[in-house]
């Protein structure tokens, strides 16, 4: 019985996609719920899983071609095989079908899934080592995640033979060589955005600093006992900034509302995007209702985000909406940077590396860990006192978290 082979719905705010790999190739045997082929939107990559046993038969839609949602992909023989997998014996696979890593110490290629190839090769990963869980032992990028991990929780020493590995240079010296790949539809669609706020809005960034120093002896005093507290989720300082946020846009509503057309609408609740760093992009995954979490739920929540983006899981839903975003550049050493709102949202914060700086304290010259924040935000909202004013709110209550338990 012949199954077609069917792009996902895509949500209203998901017009399209793009083929971006297929895992399998036409005379391939494949297994229920096992990967057949990546869809790539402008936010996420979407599994398309197969139906039932079979063999596929036909691939309408090529890598890099347009799809629409439910388009038809490919088509798939149910229940044929067992008859499939002969032939697979004897013809050697086609090249784009799996491709596969150095020999292994039993003669035999480990098969790695295009996705697990890539994660391996930029952390050093060698695929021999790699224990494939897929079909047929298949290397999934799942299972070069959970390397990864455990390469990074094992002694240095053990890790030291991986090493050559990844040292490997791009381009030999002295060649005056150019590669040429296609722009991912997230970094394309990311950079559509940015155009566009900065062409539709009137733009403009302030800024201040904050004295991180209470945080910092707060977090040092108490982060082993929070960490033993709340089943291993580390204090850190995001989740500080995230309360503070919360607050300061319940007193600045402006700066957590949007532009509809010829209106403004103002949320009552705070649902803030975390922008986090994967390979294929910038992506916003957002914590909703922020005013009700606690700063263990949110750093619990960043923490989900983070693995999910390296792994390529954030699913639309997680990604979509958000009236607020903070931005963290800091943790890459930027010291000062003037970030970009996200429409529709209205505004967006920016934190950047801690420095230690000579700062004037009751006329004395004191060393002082600093941070720069940045707001940008459209000025056809939100007023420089608003903007301002919310800046100066969150600097009081990180320079004294005690007033975030206070509520004051």
């Amino acid at each position: 019985m012949a199954i077609e082979i069917k792009a996902p719905t895509f949500p209203e705010s998901v017009a399209d996609g793009t083929v971006a790999t297929w895992h399998k190739q036409p005379g391939d045997a494949v297994k229920r719920d096992e990967l057949i082929v990546d869809i790539e939107t402008d936010k996420v990559v979407m599994e398309v899983l197969a139906e039932a046993d079979g063999v596929l038969t036909e691939i309408v839609k090529n890598e890099g071609d347009t799809v629409l949602s439910g388009e038809l992909l490919g088509k798939l023989e149910a229940g044929a095989a067992a008859a499939a997998a002969p032939a697979q014996a004897s013809a050697p696979a086609p090249a784009a079908a799996a491709p596969v890593a150095a020999a292994s110490a039993g003669g035999e290629e480990p098969i790695l899934a295009p996705a697990a190839r890539k994660l391996a090769e930029e952390n050093g990963i060698d695929p021999n080592s790699v224990r494939g869980t897929g079909k047929d032992g298949r290397v999934t990028k799942e299972d070069v995640v959970a390397a990864v991990e455990a390469k990074k929780s094992a002694p240095a020493a053990a890790a030291k033979p991986a090493a050559p590995a990844a040292a490997a240079p791009i381009f030999a010296e002295g060649d005056r060589v150019e590669k040429r790949v296609p722009m991912t539809r997230l970094r394309a669609k990311v950079a559509e955005r940015l155009v566009e706020a900065q062409s539709s809005m009137a733009m403009l960034t302030t800024f201040n600093e904050v004295n991180m120093k209470p945080i910092m002896e707060l977090r040092s005093k108490y982060k082993d006992l929070f960490e033993k507290t709340h089943n291993g989720v580390r204090l850190g300082f995001m989740s500080f900034f995230v309360k503070a946020a919360v607050e300061a846009l319940k007193r600045q509503p402006g700066v957590n509302a949007s532009i509809d057309g010829n209106d403004i609408v103002y949320h009552g609740y705070q649902d803030i995007g975390v922008a986090v760093s994967s390979d294929r992009g910038l992506v916003v995954p957002v914590l909703r209702n922020a005013e009700h979490m606690s700063l263990a739920e949110i750093e619990g929540g960043i923490n989900e985000f983070g693995k999910k983006a390296k792994a390529g899981k954030l699913t639309i839903e997680e990604m979509t909406g958000g009236t607020f975003t903070i931005s963290n550049g800091g943790v890459f050493g930027s010291l000062l940077s003037t970030p970009i709102v996200n429409p529709p949202q209205t505004a967006i914060l920016g934190m950047h590396k801690i420095q230690e700086r000579p700062m004037a304290v009751n006329g004395q010259v004191v060393i002082l860990p600093m941070m720069y924040l940045a707001l940008s935000y459209d000025h056809r909202l939100i007023d420089g006192k608003e903007a301002v004013t919310f800046l100066v709110t969150m600097k009081d209550l990180l320079e004294d978290p005690a007033r975030l338990l206070l509520d004051i």
